[in-house]
């Protein structure tokens, strides 16, 4: 059985190049982790879009956030090669999260000397530790990543490291305090974007009952998302109102005594994460926020209905899994090809109510 360990002369100085998207990003921690474990002392810088510098601060495996200088789809030739140049002999490994011929560029740019990562477009020479995925061994994304730590055929660990955010109460607070939102009553975070399309997103209506139900016995539900999901956000917010029996709690004018607060489009992604901190309970479709919750180890029911658990599952022994049983699923397509999306429609919002593991106390 070959050596996990790659040959470092002292501990190493990392950099990584890191994926362009929230959920890759929280799954990368784990490769960072295993590099701290197989490797005591190295210093962990990480390369991506000026996004996800929240989230990396949540991660104190990394040293430093260096931002992306080109944005995604662009080649960016120069301006790889001008950063390339400033980090010549900073770094005594580069380890790249994703396959494409673009990520490769710095790295080779800076000569750094050990350059890894899963063979991809047209990356023969710009790679000099060039692996061959075999999707079979590893199905899930967090196992590629953290496969990269070790050396070519090396066993996984077992048990894989799992991401694990930490939040700074300060920015919490600050959050909190930002968005006029109390935490006093047991809070429902519901996530029911995706930027992946309507295929991944579990209905308005759903949502929305199973929201109802949580503010009849007393809590408060939070709804977050980007600006393009403040629509649904909003339809969800009004159609759960209507549905609860106790109609007294929308006359409440206090906003830190709202049942209902809709955030989408109103945070920033720092604010996010410190806010789904603060969650009782959350409810997501398979996305970037899913991924942070789980991260957070908060109370989790994920629905999946285009995209499949056995790629991109939670991390966290405290998510349960909703899945559907339509032999067209998963088909991984941005809209159903059928115009029914039964994968979703058909996972009622009773299923999901009884994945909940603790209510509110009437």
């Amino acid at each position: 059985m070959p050596e996990a360990r790659l040959h470092f002369e002292r501990p190493p100085r990392v950099l990584v190049v890191g994926p362009s998207w929230v959920g890759d990003m929280v799954m990368a921690q784990a490769l960072f982790i295993q590099i701290h474990q197989d490797y005591p002392g190295a210093v962990i810088d990480v390369l991506a879009p000026a996004w996800s510098g929240p989230v990396l601060r949540c991660m104190p495996q990394v040293r430093q956030h260096i931002p992306m200088p080109v944005g995604h789809g662009r080649l960016g030739w120069s301006e790889r090669r001008a950063l390339g140049h400033r980090l010549r002999g900073q770094y005594d490994w580069a380890i790249l999260t994703p396959n494409s011929l673009k990520s490769a560029l710095i790295p080779w740019f800076a000569q750094i000397p050990v350059r890894t990562g899963w063979r991809g477009e047209w990356r023969y020479g710009l790679l000099n530790d060039l692996r061959v995925l075999d999707k079979q061994r590893y199905p899930l994304m967090v196992e590629r990543f953290v496969a990269l730590a070790r050396r070519k055929g090396a066993p996984l660990p077992d048990p894989l490291p799992r991401p694990s955010l930490e939040v700074d109460k300060s920015v919490q607070m600050q959050a909190l305090a930002a968005l006029d939102l109390s935490p006093g009553r047991p809070v429902l975070a519901l996530c029911p974007g995706a930027e992946f399309g309507r295929a991944k997103q579990w209905p308005e209506a759903h949502y929305a009952k199973v929201a109802s139900a949580w503010i009849e016995r007393g809590g408060h539900v939070w709804i977050f998302g980007s600006e393009n999901d403040a629509p649904v956000a909003r339809a969800i917010a009004d159609t759960a109102l209507a549905g609860a029996r106790n109609l007294s709690v929308s006359e409440r004018t206090d906003a830190c005594d709202q049942p209902i607060r809709v955030l989408a489009g109103l945070t920033s992604l720092e604010q996010a994460v410190a806010l789904l901190a603060c969650a009782s309970q959350v409810i997501s479709n398979d996305s970037g926020l899913m991924h942070v919750a789980s991260a957070l180890n908060r109370p989790l029911v994920v629905v999946y209905g285009s995209t499949s658990p056995a790629f991109t599952p939670p991390l966290s022994d405290e998510a349960e899994v909703i899945q559907s049983r339509e032999p067209c699923s998963p088909c991984f397509e941005r809209t159903c090809r059928y115009d029914h999306y039964r994968c979703l429609t058909q996972l009622s919002p009773e299923r999901v109510m009884q994945a909940i593991r603790t209510w509110p106390e009437a």
